[in-house]
């Protein structure tokens, strides 16, 4: 699977001591192999290095370190979440009114006992996959198709499980002019009613609109090192400043990280990550994600379709709701 490439093959700077220690290691054990000797002590020393340094860099990263994680070249997509926690995946293609967009995935597909209906956005690995699928940047017909399946499995009482990757919507002058912004709109208007549960789980960038339009639900998860945002860092620097270069000032002011979004309530869950991200452990990164699923879908098969709904609706309604103290002038000094 391709995001099981070595991860000697990209490396951010904050990363780069890590993999250097990392090749040490991996030289003296080649080297062990070849001629039989016993450097065992000084690969476990090398080891101990590593593991020190992993906890020194990963558990103070910035907003913006964050936000170039979920960007990791050899991140795990959502794509390689279906394949690693779904089994009997039957992907449903076309939007039935232009075509398909690679960049949203959709199938049938069974986790567990539950039998869910898959709404993946995808970016791509090579050159060619990432082109067809716009870079993770989905058309209307996306958007579309992605409706169509969960409408689809609202007939059949199959549950929506979505997983959103994605830096937005795409901006070209064609995604206008076949309705990107009412695809959007038709979108969330549809799942705020649809009679099933949806469970979203933004598992890298969500960002803007193209987030939006697959992102509302009755649970909201973020893996840990994913972002959610109404702009990237860039794009707000670039508008606030008129300077792209300020992106990691940006990100420490918008509050998009997985923590933030929690203590304001925006999402209900943050999913663990293998200290040093997902990428470092695919497959510990799919059984997290996987337990988070198939808890929550437990929890949501009995709610009945009243109470979804009711309780769908309270949650979005109550999204950016703040109370103020009274002033001091109306607050009674205490008598003395």
């Amino acid at each position: 699977m391709a995001a099981e490439t070595n991860q000697s093959d990209f490396a951010y700077k904050f990363e780069a001591p890590i993999l250097e220690v990392e090749k040490r290691i991996k030289h003296l054990s080649e080297r062990a192999t070849s001629r039989h000797e016993d450097l065992s002590a000084e690969i476990e020393k090398l080891e101990r290095e590593r593991d020190r340094l992993l906890e020194e860099v990963f558990s103070n990263l910035s907003p913006y370190q964050r936000v170039r994680l979920a960007r990791h070249p050899m991140r795990p997509q959502p794509m390689d979440y279906v394949r690693m926690i779904f089994t009997d995946f039957i992907e449903l293609r076309g939007d039935r009114r232009f075509g398909d967009d690679r960049a949203i995935v959709t199938g049938l597909a069974r986790l567990d006992e539950h039998e869910v209906m898959v709404v993946a956005q995808h970016k791509g690995r090579e050159t060619r996959e990432k082109v067809a699928a716009n870079f993770g940047m989905p058309r209307p017909e996306g958007y579309r198709k992605a409706l169509h399946k969960m409408k689809l499995a609202e007939k059949f009482g199959f549950p929506v499980v979505c997983l959103i990757d994605t830096p937005g919507a795409a901006p070209s002058l064609e995604a206008e002019e076949r309705g990107q912004a009412m695809a959007i709109a038709e979108n969330l208007f549809t799942m705020a009613g649809l009679r099933v549960p949806i469970v979203i789980v933004i598992t890298g960038e969500g960002c803007s609109g193209g987030a939006l339009g697959v992102g509302v639900g009755d649970r909201f998860a973020m893996q840990e090192n994913a972002y959610y945002s109404v702009i990237s860092p860039e794009g707000c620097a670039a508008i606030l400043w008129k300077d792209g270069e300020r992106a990691a000032e940006a990100a420490g002011a918008m509050k998009l990280t997985a923590a933030d979004l929690i203590e304001a309530g925006i999402i209900d869950a943050v999913i663990p990550e293998p200290i040093g991200g997902a990428h470092r452990d695919p497959q510990r990164a799919a059984r997290e994600l996987e337990r988070y699923l198939s808890d929550v879908l437990d929890e949501l098969r009995p709610v009945p379709v009243g109470g979804l709904l009711e309780e769908r609706y309270r949650r979005y309604r109550e999204l950016g709701v703040y109370r103020t103290l009274p002033s001091t002038e109306d607050v009674e000094s205490p008598s003395v």
